[in-house]
């Protein structure tokens, strides 16, 4: 039969990981390392012409909608996009401005929309995270209390054990996944400033 000491060490190194999930303790189910910021601002991505006109009116144009579309899946490569927006935005200088404009706000509303969603998804894996953590440990306590009994069942305690400690392995699985899944918001960004600066440099 497995050591109860061994089982209870891995449950408390389960349960401290979760808890120490959150970094900012404003958002206690944030799990990533990266600080949390809710929305991007459209200052901290864009310095062309005010897009306060274009907020909806990107969405009445059927070629708007669909370049900013094409711009805002990742499966577009990069190069790609930023080649699709130099073709795209063309005319007089006016022309060439609404055509910016109209694209930078499909782009910034889909992509901070994308981003949100994303980050929704992270806080609710992280609470499942916490609740799976809490499982374990109640797991953890049960078989400490059958294991104390004086006619404690040796298979029961054996069968309580083996599952402890697969659901052990999967916390943790799940926890290294989180890494990697906090890198999709910062990829979001990352695209989204890369696609406005072409955007303004088409301008120039």
């Amino acid at each position: 039969m497995r050591c109860w000491f061994f089982i209870m060490a891995v449950a408390i190194e389960v349960i401290l990981r979760g808890a120490a999930l959150a970094a900012d303790p404003r958002f206690p189910d944030w799990p990533c390392n990266q600080i949390k910021v809710p929305e991007i601002s459209v200052a901290a991505v864009w310095a062309g012409p005010s897009i306060d006109d274009a907020e909806n009116a990107w969405q009445e144009d059927p070629a708007i909608r669909d370049i900013v579309t094409r711009l805002a899946a990742r499966r577009t490569p990069l190069d790609e996009a930023e080649k699709a927006i130099s073709d795209f935005i063309n005319g007089n200088t006016a022309e060439r401005q609404q055509k910016a404009k109209l694209i930078f706000a499909g782009l910034f509303k889909s992509l901070n929309q994308e981003r949100s969603e994303v980050m929704n998804g992270i806080e609710r894996f992280s609470r499942q995270q916490k609740e799976f953590a809490d499982k374990i440990r109640s797991e953890t306590l049960q078989l400490r209390d059958l294991q104390d009994a004086a006619d404690h069942d040796h298979s029961k305690a054996d069968e309580m054990a083996n599952r402890i400690e697969w659901d052990a392995r999967i916390f943790e699985e799940r926890r290294k996944t989180i890494s990697y899944v906090c890198e999709v918001p910062v990829l979001i960004e990352q695209r989204l400033f890369a696609l406005a600066r072409e955007i303004q440099h088409s301008l120039e």
